[in-house]
C-alpha cells in the first residue's frame, strides 16, 4: 500500500486558499485566465515540470504531464458557478474543522488533494492532470480534449466532490437542458383577444406534455425549471419560452427523450414551436467504475459507492469505455450554495487515496 501522505494539512489549506481567492466564474475569460495561471502555479510548485495553458473560447484549460507512457488521467475543473464579488461576501475561512468559501467543495479542494497526493509519489510517470475551464456550463469546449486524453491514458480519476458521507460516485445520470420556444401572435387583450395566438396558453400545454415524459421509476426525470412569456398586461403574448432539465440513466432513455422533444407539436392553431438542446452528457453506468472502485475499497475497506443524479466530465470518459471513478475529491457538501464546505479532517485520507489508486493503476 502507498505510504502515508507527507504533505501537511496546513500546506493543502494554503494552496486551497490561493485557488479560492482567485474567483473563476464560468464564461468570464479574464477571471478564468487568472484562475488557470493560479492552478498551473500550484501544480508546478508541488509537482515540478510545466503545466500548459490550453487556450479555448471558454477560457484556458490546464494540462500537466509527468511524462512517460500515459496511464492515468486526473480530471477536474477550475471554473465555478459563483459570480465575481462572491468572495467579498463569503471569504475563505477555516473554522470548526471546516474550510468554507466559493468553490472549496466543487471542486478546488479535490484539485488540491490530488496534487498533494501525487506529490508524495517518488515516481509520477504516466500521470496526467487536466483541469478544464467550462465544466459548469457543459464542457462544450473541453470535451474533445477530455476524450482525447482519457483514451490515451486508459483510466480516469475524477476529482469532483464526494457523495454524501464521503462515498465515491460510481454512476451518474446523463443530463441535458432543452429550450422550447413558442411563437404566437400578439393582439389587444381587451379589444380582440381572439385575433391573437396566445403563446402563454400554448406554453402551458407544452409544460404538461413535457412533464409527462418523465419516468422516475426508471430514473428519468424531466423538470420544467424556467418559463417566460408576455410583454404587457393588455397584450396577448406573442412569445414564450420554457427551459427543461432532463436526467436519464440509460442510452435508450436518452434516445426516447430526445425524440420526444423533437416531436413536440402545438395545441393551438397557428402556434409554432422550436426546440433546442440535447442530453449532452451521456449516462455513466456503474459498470464503468466497478474495476477502479474495487481497487479503492482495497485501499479504504469502509468506502461506499453511490450512483448520483448530477453529471460531470466523467460521463464523457465513461461513455468511451474508459474505466472512470468519480467523487474522489473533497468530503463536504453544499455544492453551488452559500453553505458550501469542505471537511478538513478528510483531506489527508483523500489525498492518500488518489495516490494509492494511481500506484495501483500503474502496477496493474
Amino acid at each position: 500500500m502507498h505510504k502515508a501522505v507527507d504533505a501537511s494539512v496546513d500546506a493543502m489549506l494554503e494552496d486551497l486558499r490561493t485557488l479560492v481567492e482567485v474567483e473563476s466564474p464560468s464564461r468570464d475569460l479574464d477571471a478564468l485566465m487568472a484562475s488557470a495561471k493560479a492552478v498551473a502555479a500550484v501544480i508546478e510548485s508541488r509537482l515540478g515540470g510545466q503545466a500548459v495553458l490550453v487556450e479555448s473560447d471558454a477560457g484556458p484549460h490546464v494540462h500537466w504531464s509527468a511524462g512517460g507512457d500515459p496511464t492515468v488521467l486526473i480530471l477536474g475543473h477550475h471554473d465555478t458557478v459563483f459570480p465575481l464579488g462572491t468572495l467579498e461576501r463569503r471569504p475563505f475561512m477555516v473554522k470548526d474543522g471546516q474550510a468554507t468559501g466559493p468553490g472549496v467543495f466543487d471542486m478546488l479542494g479535490g484539485l488540491v488533494q490530488a496534487i498533494h497526493g501525487l506529490a508524495t509519489l517518488d515516481d509520477r510517470s504516466g500521470v496526467e492532470i487536466l483541469v478544464t475551464a467550462d465544466e459548469e456550463v457543459g464542457s462544450r469546449s473541453s470535451r474533445p480534449l477530455i476524450e482525447e486524453r482519457a483514451l490515451a491514458c486508459g483510466a480516469v480519476l475524477v476529482l469532483e466532490g464526494a457523495a454524501d458521507g464521503g462515498g465515491l460516485k460510481t454512476g451518474r445520470k446523463g443530463c441535458g437542458t432543452f429550450q422550447v420556444s413558442i411563437a404566437g401572435r400578439a393582439a389587444h387583450a381587451g379589444l380582440e383577444p381572439a385575433a391573437g395566438v396566445n403563446a402563454l396558453i400554448e406554453a402551458s400545454h407544452q409544460v404538461l406534455d413535457i412533464a409527462a415524459l418523465g419516468r422516475p421509476d426508471i430514473g428519468t426525470t424531466v423538470t420544467p425549471t424556467v418559463a417566460s412569456a408576455g410583454t404587457l398586461d393588455n397584450v396577448v403574448p406573442a412569445e414564450a419560452t420554457v427551459i427543461v432539465d432532463v436526467r436519464v440513466e440509460s442510452a435508450d432513455e436518452k434516445e426516447r427523450i430526445e425524440s420526444a422533444f423533437a416531436a413536440l407539436a402545438p395545441h393551438l392553431d397557428e402556434a409554432e414551436i422550436a426546440v433546442q438542446g440535447a442530453i449532452g452528457r451521456p449516462p455513466m453506468p456503474e459498470s464503468a467504475s466497478a474495476e477502479l472502485f474495487a481497487v479503492a475499497q482495497q485501499l479504504l475497506p469502509d468506502l461506499e459507492g453511490k450512483a448520483v443524479g448530477g453529471g460531470s466530465d466523467g460521463n464523457f470518459t465513461a461513455a468511451l469505455g474508459v474505466p472512470t471513478l468519480d467523487g474522489l475529491g473533497a468530503v463536504g457538501g453544499g455544492a453551488h450554495a452559500d453553505h458550501e464546505y469542505l471537511v478538513i479532517g478528510a483531506m489527508v485520507e483523500r489525498a492518500n487515496l488518489v495516490a494509492g489508486l494511481v500506484n495501483a493503476i500503474r502496477n496493474a
